[in-house]
C-alpha cells in the first residue's frame, strides 16, 4: 500500500473526501482546502467539514488514504 503523499493530496484539493487515518479513525465528509509546508517533513493538510466555514489542519503523515465522495449523492441527501 502506498503512502498518502503531497502529490496525491493535491489531486483532492477542492473536493469532498473521507480521510482515513493510520490509527483507524475516519474523518467523514470534509473538503480539502490546501497543503501547508511545515518544518522538515511535517506537512499539514487543511480541511473544512461539510457545511462549516471553519478550517482545521492535520499532519499529512497521519493520513493513510482519502476516499473521494460523489457530490451528486450529497446534494440529494440534504
Amino acid at each position: 500500500m502506498e503512502n498518502f503523499s503531497v502529490n496525491s493530496a493535491r489531486s483532492y484539493i477542492g473536493k469532498n473526501v473521507n480521510l482515513h487515518l493510520k490509527d483507524g479513525a475516519v474523518i467523514i465528509n470534509v473538503q480539502l482546502i490546501g497543503i501547508h509546508k511545515g518544518s522538515g517533513k511535517n506537512n499539514l493538510i487543511e480541511y473544512t467539514p461539510y457545511g462549516n466555514r471553519r478550517s482545521t489542519r492535520i499532519l499529512l503523515r497521519n493520513v493513510a488514504w482519502a476516499e473521494l465522495l460523489n457530490s451528486i449523492f450529497l446534494r440529494r441527501a440534504v
